[in-house]
């Protein structure tokens, strides 16, 4: 009976524990990212009574439990927040604390600092990649994911133009049609290329005379560059063709100062002609060149895939960053480091870490959170038990502690 109330008494302590355990899964009901732990109880070791071996055996008591953190995956809730991405599947994204020690977390609400840096909400540097000259190489090894803060996205000059268009194959000789396309040059001014076509006395043949302003030009008048396009019985260009070098537009001499110009103009899509002759109205369909004028950053938001992109005011959308994510064979291994962080501990095994999507790794979805996987009411149900079995461990205590009063008011 001696043994009753330690043993009552690791009871008392097992059921706070994992009393404790049910607050903290409550208290992070609503936390992103957050995932529930679960209480293991073990008992102590047995001693046996009496002189047969093992006829009679009275344990200890219970252990102190031991918790394990179950990382099932949360349901995923659109937030349409621009910087918000949740993970669906496998794998933690990789954050950097102030002290520059390598983290992992579910939590997908992210922010963008003075400095440019992409953070989480407590404020725990982001990992991935940055584009650097140009270029994002995911390749290179993992760093502060750097996103632009204001300023202006340098102008880029066109070096490829196209029209998508028919034109009449019942046009009367010298019957003209034109369309234009708006391209840039090195300063990110605008220039009004015009695509003429004449129709001429030979048969399914038209000439072709391409322009800017004179106004454009510091020594006009400009000279435009010219040529033919030949088509078959059927409408298909046929000269030039497509193993034949495309027209070049070279533009030189700009009165507003700029680099000289030379625009490949691009006849063909993927092998088929982009300008036809059939009977019908000439007209344009489609148009397009990749020149840019200057533009100022509107927003910087997280795509799916982890991919971060920057919006500019002349509607383009820039990838400037990449997210790395991280795989972990054995997650239950990993410590709680508060923020909804976790930290690698001597039983984690080295994590692998590269793209989503990749490498057993889960997918990112952008203008989303993962929601706690804490189930109110499954807590709450344990919590019932536990608290039933802290009163059944203080009745022992009390029972206990009354016989042995009893036995003491036998000796007097």
């Amino acid at each position: 009976m001696a043994n009753s109330f330690s043993t009552a008494l690791s009871g008392l302590n097992a059921a706070s524990t994992a009393i404790d355990v049910i607050g903290n899964n409550l208290a992070n009901l609503n936390t992103p990212g957050f995932k529930e732990s679960i209480v293991s109880f073990h008992d102590l070791v047995t001693q046996s009574i009496g002189a047969g071996l093992g006829s009679t055996q009275v344990g200890f008591g219970v252990g102190t439990p031991i918790t394990l953190r179950q990382f099932s995956q949360g349901a995923l809730q659109s937030t349409g927040g621009p910087l918000d991405a949740a993970i669906s599947g496998d794998g933690f994204f990789v954050v950097q604390n102030s002290n520059g020690a390598t983290e992992y977390t579910r939590g997908g609400n992210f922010q963008v600092d003075t400095n440019g840096d992409l953070i989480t909400a407590t404020g725990e540097m982001v990992q991935g990649w940055t584009r650097s000259n140009g270029v994002l190489d995911t390749n290179l090894p993992i760093a502060n994911i750097k996103v632009p803060v204001g300023g202006l996205a340098a102008p880029e000059a066109t070096t490829t133009a196209s029209v998508d268009l028919n034109v009449n194959a019942s046009a009367a000789t010298n019957d003209l049609f034109s369309t234009s396309v708006q391209i840039y040059d090195s300063l990110g001014n605008a220039h009004t290329a015009t695509f003429s076509f004449t129709k001429t006395s030979t048969a399914n043949q038209w000439q072709y005379s391409v322009s800017v302003p004179d106004a454009d030009v510091a020594s006009p008048p400009f000279s435009p560059v010219t040529g033919t396009l030949t088509f078959d019985s059927n409408g298909n260009l046929i000269s030039p063709a497509t193993t034949d070098t495309p027209p070049q537009i070279a533009i030189t001499g700009l009165a507003d100062g700029a680099a000289d110009m030379n625009v490949t103009w691009d006849l063909f899509n993927n092998g088929a002609p982009r300008i036809t002759q059939f009977a019908q109205t000439s007209a344009a369909s489609a148009q397009a060149q990749n020149g840019a004028p200057a533009a100022n950053l509107v927003s910087v938001g997280l795509a799916d895939g982890g991919e971060v992109l920057a919006r500019y005011s002349n509607g383009q959308q820039v990838v400037v960053g990449q997210m790395a994510m991280a795989t972990i064979r054995n997650p239950e291994s990993l410590i709680a480091a508060g923020n909804s962080n976790y930290q690698a501990s001597a039983l984690t095994a080295l994590p692998a870490v590269g793209l989503p999507g990749t490498g057993g790794r889960g997918t990112v979805l952008g203008g989303s959170v993962e929601a706690s996987t804490v189930d109110i009411a499954k807590e709450f149900t344990k919590l019932i038990i536990y608290q039933r079995g802290y009163e059944a461990n203080a009745h022992v205590v009390t029972t206990v502690d009354q016989l042995s009063q009893d036995t003491i008011n036998l000796k007097q």
